[in-house]
């Protein structure tokens, strides 16, 4: 799949980091280092604007080792942009640990992934099939 992008950052387009990787990696785009308190949230720009086929998103998600050994995420996980966004992409990151943490120009802060999906129609009903599990959740099928 094609996709046009803007680069408007100082640093090169994202990018897979292995063959089979589903999500490739986005850097920060920033004039100064921003540091998260604790709990504190911050938008981050990417310098990036994309045009999205129709019918399809854009997922934002955390890079696992950011939130495993610093405890930093997206905050809005994942984030969506849509196919007829024309936007600066940014990156809402909190911080949940407890120690400050500081992000630098180009560091790798997040994924995106782009997928397909399709709008649906609502069918309205009086009632629904029947399942084996019905309206069992929240661990209804657990032990």
């Amino acid at each position: 799949m094609k996709v046009k992008i803007v680069n408007r950052s100082r640093f090169a387009l994202p990018e897979y980091q292995t063959p089979l990787s589903a999500g490739l990696d986005v850097r920060a785009d920033l004039d100064a280092p921003v540091t998260l308190g604790p709990l504190q949230r911050a938008m981050i720009p990417t310098g990036l604007f994309v045009e999205l086929p129709e019918g399809c998103e854009m997922q934002i998600r955390p890079r696992s080792g950011l939130a495993a050994k610093h405890g930093v995420t997206v905050l809005n996980s994942p984030g969506t942009v849509d196919a007829d966004y024309r936007g600066e992409i940014k990156i809402i990151l909190v911080n949940l640990s407890d120690e400050p943490f500081t992000i630098e120009a180009g560091e790798r802060i997040a994924q995106m992934i782009v997928a397909r999906y399709e709008q649906i129609e609502w069918q309205p009903a009086e009632e629904l099939g029947a399942t084996e599990r019905g309206a069992g959740g929240f661990g209804s099928t657990g032990k």
